[in-house]
């Protein structure tokens, strides 16, 4: 096949070293796979390549403190959507492939591969059900005009993660496409203008970073140091800060700066008969297939001692209905010395779980039978439960019981890092109204106040 394609670009002659794929890629094209098998001929390397990454397989082999796991958004118990499982076509409009609609998806067929998604640079290409090509998208245009990410591709999923602008985490969301230096000096459309790979380095399609929600104990090479040296500050006193606080806790005072952030999610509350509602940022604070939410901007971040390492709540896990189940957390304390104090948004939320069995069920949510169609929480709950491979594996099954429990998870806070003169100063923290919970971190109090306490003990 690459030898048919490096016919074509010779015979096209110097007036398509320019543009080659608007020599080579004529269609037309009825669909997503038709262009991908079109993209083989010249880049089959790179569809094999992206099919051994997390973005293909939705999972991860990771190590947890007590356990080596596969995990990812394919098998991952969350606070939002709750899982993939039976909800796929809704789910993985994000996937990076077509047709994964259940769990008869070939993951080893490379014309399901979706290299346009990433490298579109028209910004007309868009996903539907299933992760397919809406129809009305002009695939010749799109093919004929690949190039380099930017952030609207990495964006057009990661701004929109559980279901909408801004839902998963704070620092992440349509204004970070094109933001000012306020927003974010790095990404500053008119100053650095970082796309996301200058930090998120990548070889062979394998994107660097993990985030905690999914990969806990994945492995993250991206820091402020990888850049930045450990000491940055003309400031001593400041430059001893780095040892026990991370970059981010001074440098992204507030997350969800324009865009409000979903902050609670209380599926208990659906189902009833009352009119959606809407908050001061246009946000919807009910839905009767969703339930209840709440929402914030200029969001203060809750803080953690973090080591790089995290933990989470497993497909079967028994939990306790009575305290909050912790689905994704940072691990370290005060103690640790390869801990920092890190900025975290905190998204809590109330789901199913059941009675008998103690643990999280997998609900049915979309399409046929799902909570949003009919809205039977027994319903959703058996058909999610024998969709899911994740509990079959595990021995999970449903009772035929169900109430609802509290949880939380925890999402590091990266983006929207403001102009050095907008970092938290030393009486946002070191003060009687101050941002830190110092206590709750394993201090005394302020060491800045406890004599003999340094920012580590």
């Amino acid at each position: 096949m690459k030898s048919l394609a490096l016919l074509l670009l010779l015979a096209a002659g110097s007036a398509s070293a320019a543009a080659p794929h608007q020599e080579v890629l004529k269609g037309p094209y009825a669909n997503g796979p038709e262009v991908t098998k079109a993209c083989l001929q010249c880049h089959e390397k790179e569809a094999k390549d992206v099919m051994k990454t997390s973005h293909w397989t939705w999972e991860l082999k990771q190590q947890l403190p007590d356990r080596t796991v596969m995990r990812g958004k394919k098998n991952a118990i969350n606070n939002f959507c709750v899982s993939i499982a039976g909800n796929q076509p809704r789910c993985t409009v994000c996937h990076a492939g077509y047709g994964w609609k259940d769990n008869n998806f070939d993951f080893k067929d490379e014309t399901k591969v979706d290299c346009l998604v990433c490298h579109d640079t028209t910004g007309t290409y868009s996903k539907t059900v299933a992760g397919e090509a809406f129809e009305n998208v002009d695939l010749v245009k799109v093919a004929q005009n690949v190039g380099k990410p930017v952030r609207d591709n990495c964006g057009s999923c990661h701004f929109y993660g559980g279901g909408g602008d801004a839902v998963k985490h704070g620092d992440l969301d349509s204004s970070m496409a094109y933001p000012d230096k306020n927003l974010d000096v790095h990404m500053n459309a008119d100053g650095n203008d970082f796309q996301c790979q200058d930090c998120h380095h990548t070889k062979d399609h394998n994107i660097s970073g993990n985030a905690m929600g999914v990969s806990p104990g994945g492995e993250d090479h991206i820091g402020c140091t990888n850049c930045h040296n450990a000491a940055p500050h003309a400031n001593k006193r400041l430059n001893a800060h780095t040892a026990a606080v991370a970059c981010q806790t001074c440098h992204i005072p507030y997350y969800a700066r324009q865009e409000a952030t979903k902050l609670t999610w209380d599926w208990s509350t659906a189902g009833e008969d009352r009119e959606d509602a809407v908050d001061e940022y246009g946000r919807h604070t009910y839905l009767k297939k969703k339930g209840s939410f709440t929402w914030g901007k200029m969001v203060k971040p809750s803080y953690a001692w973090y080591n790089g390492k995290a933990d989470a709540y497993m497909a079967g896990d028994k939990m306790d209905p009575t305290k909050v189940t912790k689905l994704a957390y940072p691990l370290g304390d005060i103690k640790d010395p390869k801990a920092k104090i890190y900025p975290f948004k905190v998204f809590t939320g109330k789901q199913i779980y059941d009675k008998k069995n103690h643990i999280f069920l997998n609900p049915k949510t979309y399409g046929k039978g799902g909570y949003w169609s009919d809205f039977d929480w027994d319903k959703a709950a058996r058909l999610g439960m024998e969709a899911s491979e994740a509990m079959k594996a595990v021995g999970a099954t449903y009772s035929g019981e169900y109430g609802f429990a509290p949880t939380e998870m925890w999402w590091r806070i990266n983006h929207m890092v403001s102009p050095k003169e907008q970092a938290l100063k030393c009486a946002d923290c070191h003060s009687a109204n101050g941002r830190l919970d110092w206590k709750a971190l394993g201090y005394e109090g302020d060491p800045m106040k406890v004599k003999g306490t340094l920012h580590r003990q």
